[in-house]
């Protein structure tokens, strides 16, 4: 074990949440315990029943044990599919040393007092809360121990902790945790405790099923959509029906007859000396909201709605990005995807902004014997998670209460305060399980919405979305483009690379990403056009196009050489590693693993191994601290190209539990495989063409591989990002297999966009 200074001070803050069974006590509060309601049993995922203890004891904020030896573990992150539910508490209770039998899980709510990072975004859930988790369960496991030796009169360094129990070798003395609990909630927090070397996990790194997995697949209520509460009124909201314009004037006069109609009026979100951050991002800041009794009443009632919209004048909106001030511009006019298109190819033409340049790239160039050059494009993608925006909120004179689903709570939490005019400590927001998230809840105007509608409504409030409302809002991946040019020299090599790249409205250019550092001439050059088209992180952000990008042109690259794509790749990395070009320091990548990766994946897929009818396309990339390699298999079944397998490698450190891991991997392959060949948003006239799933099209389970085989690195290196680094590599991937089948390169996506509509 490791000895390390604890983080950890007693903290008497005390927040009551109504989520979490138990009378649970927020804060690290070591003297209170809190008895729960009467129940005799509680079912949980992982066990077909556990007995609830008479009396709980609060040992920190983190965790809760009962008199008879079961823990509950509060799980901070917002759960939008990622399985940090389980992960998180997994880690946890590894240190606690508790038996996972004897856990249950709760989720928590925002508490920025106690928790860090409680955001659903990055892919950093489990890399930034490694540390205080394990802290929080070794914290906890000390503090037992200390009770035990004061109990039994022993040093403390002779007592063993082992699944649940307490023991005294030389005394014959043992007991369980629920026996050491209330003594334990007493003791003072300790200034060191020991963390458990790798090899002592009993935990980590073995798979256990979803926590809440049972209720998911019954049905019971877990998501934002499911909320009920006594006296509830269901809102929805009209927005302009295309980007560019701004409500008018409105007449409700027909709609506030309908049956089960409780009022109709406008809204503002943002006042307009509300500085906005980048996750304040909305479209429409002034909405027509219409409430009633039942989601039906209020959708009709939006049709009978006259509305008159305008246009909006050009506009300069001061944000804080990240702790930096700028200023965005949202030109005027009803934008269209044609002429988006022709602006990327007119800037991609000329001379974009230099963000790196190693070595004489201009030179290179101009002696160069052959010069390879390929232009890559993508459109914009709405994010279609399959439960739609949604919140509740309870709005008093003194008290916010909001529970739905978002990725970014305590980054929300500020902003809704000042538009409701109370204080933080009035607003409490809890958190439900989420039906995707995807990055389209980092941006939480629809929390703003119901509890502005709430407070106006003096009663508490659903919000719900319909799909048409969800993809027309806007905050889509952004419209990509990019250029690669690879210079070679009379004996095939490689001597020179160059990628200009932007976007609708920013670039995906990441220039100290390989190839960076790896070859002697490299200039790497961006470019952005402002639209007034709302945009927002999207699985992977900007790696989502420019790997897949990078990957198929770095094929062809390998092809000219004459050269096997593994082999290139390695050849490359190997420079980089040993001999890196540049300052190495600003290289975002570890050329030793992003080998690995590409090494393992070769020997798990039998790279090299010929099957005839197979056609294989490789990519690597890295991005939120992880790197992935995969292989691709592909056969043509009656013209049409089918995947039949894909193979991942991967190295994200410690990997908490396997089959969570692996299904992130397979979530990624599939959902990059149906983006690249299918979707796509268009504009015309400022309004999305796509506004529900009979013309927005996605991958179906019949196109899905047939087989994902997902391999991990173990390196015992600290846990990196798991949720997106599977997504962005696929594409490239999948580029490279159906050139191989089809004999063709596809450089714009969707790359099959000629099916027809479900309907219509």
């Amino acid at each position: 074990m490791t000895l390390v200074k604890t983080q950890i001070g007693r903290r008497a803050f005390i927040k009551n949440t109504s989520l979490a069974g138990g009378g649970l006590v927020l804060g690290f509060n070591f003297l209170n315990s809190c008895k729960p309601k009467a129940e005799e049993a509680v079912a949980v995922e992982h066990v077909e029943q556990i007995e609830m203890p008479e009396e709980w004891y609060e040992i920190n904020g983190y965790l809760k044990i009962g008199d008879n030896g079961v823990v509950t573990i509060m799980s901070p992150n917002p759960e939008i599919g990622q399985n940090v539910k389980t992960s998180m508490p997994m880690i946890l209770a590894d240190e606690l040393e508790i038996d996972w039998k004897d856990v249950i899980v709760e989720q928590a709510p925002l508490n920025t007092n106690l928790y860090s990072w409680q955001v659903a975004g990055g892919s950093r859930s489990i890399m930034n809360s490694w540390e205080p988790l394990r802290m929080a369960g070794a914290t906890a496991r000390q503090m037992l121990k200390e009770a035990a030796a004061q109990a039994w009169q022993v040093p403390v360094g002779e007592i063993i902790a082992v699944a649940g129990v307490l023991s005294h070798e030389a005394s014959g003395n043992s007991a369980g945790y629920g026996e050491m609990a209330s003594a334990a909630s007493a003791m003072e927090v300790p200034e060191e405790v020991a963390l458990k070397d790798r090899s002592e996990f009993s935990i980590i790194g073995t798979s256990r099923k979803n926590v809440d997995g049972r209720k998911i697949v019954t049905g019971q209520p877990l998501y934002g959509i499911d909320v009920q509460r006594e006296g509830m009124l269901i809102a929805s909201i009209a927005h302009p029906p295309a980007f560019g314009m701004r409500l008018k004037s409105f007449d409700a006069a027909e709609a506030k007859q309908m049956p089960g109609i409780k009022d109709v009026f406008s809204i503002t979100l943002y006042d307009d000396d509300f500085k906005r951050s980048a996750f304040h991002n909305t479209a429409f800041n002034e909405l027509v909201a219409v409430i009633g009794e039942t989601t039906w009443q209020v959708m009709q009632a939006k049709k009978a709605l006259r509305i008159e919209w305008e246009q909006t004048p050009d506009t300069v909106m001061n944000m804080s990005l990240f702790g930096n001030d700028t200023k965005v511009n949202y030109p005027a006019g009803m934008e269209n995807s044609d002429t988006h298109n022709a602006k990327l190819k007119e800037q991609n033409s000329g001379q974009g902004k230099v963000a790196r340049k190693d070595g004489n790239p201009e030179a290179a160039f101009a002696s160069a014997a052959k010069i390879i050059e390929r232009s890559y494009s993508c459109p914009f993608l709405a994010h279609n998670t399959m439960e739609p925006m949604n919140f509740f909120a309870n709005v008093t004179e003194d008290h916010a209460e909001l529970l739905g689903p978002t990725q970014t709570p305590e980054w929300m939490e500020p902003a809704i305060a000042e538009r409701l005019g109370l204080s933080l400590e009035q607003v409490d927001i809890q958190m439900t399980r989420q039906g995707g998230g995807f990055g389209r809840r980092l941006y939480g105007h629809f929390m703003v919405e119901a509890a502005v509608i709430s407070q106006r409504m003096k009663a508490p409030v659903k919000l719900v979305y319909s799909r048409e409302d969800d993809i027309s809002q806007g905050t889509y991946r952004p419209s990509y483009y990019a250029t690669y040019r690879a210079a070679l020299d009379e004996n095939n090599n490689l001597v020179a690379f160059h990628v200009k790249a932007g976007g609708v409205p920013e670039s995906p250019l990441f220039a100290n990403r390989f190839p960076a550092g790896a070859i002697e001439n490299y200039l790497a050059e961006d470019y952005t056009i402002d639209s007034n088209i709302t945009t927002g992180a999207f699985r992977a952000p900007r790696s989502n196009f420019i790997a897949g990008a990078e990957q198929s042109f770095l094929d062809e690259v390998a092809e000219e050489m004459g050269k096997d794509p593994i082999d290139f790749r390695l050849e490359l990395l190997k420079r980089a590693e040993e001999n890196p070009v540049g300052n190495p320091e600003i290289n975002d990548y570890e050329a030793a693993r992003y080998a690995g990766v590409l090494k393992l994946v070769r020997e798990k897929a039998n790279w090299g191994q010929h099957r005839d009818g197979v056609h294989r396309g490789v990519s690597a990339y890295f991005c939120h601290n992880s790197y992935v390699a995969q292989v691709l298999d592909m056969v043509m079944e009656n013209g049409s190209p089918t995947v039949q397998k894909v193979t991942s490698a991967i190295d994200c450190g410690i990997v908490i539990n396997p089959d969570a891991a692996a299904n992130m991997a397979e979530g990624g392959v599939v959902d990059g495989i149906g983006h690249a060949m299918y979707s796509a948003l268009t504009f015309k006239d400022g309004a999305p063409e796509q506004t529900n799933f009979d013309r927005y099209r996605l991958i179906r389970h019949s196109e899905a591989p047939k087989e994902i085989e997902t391999h991990f690195v173990d390196n015992g290196i600290d846990p990196t990002g798991m949720g997106e680094p599977p997504f962005p590599p696929i594409m490239g991937a999948l580029a490279n297999a159906l050139y191989k089948a089809t004999g063709r390169r596809y450089y714009h996506q969707p790359f099959i966009s000629d099916r027809p509509p479900l309907v219509g």
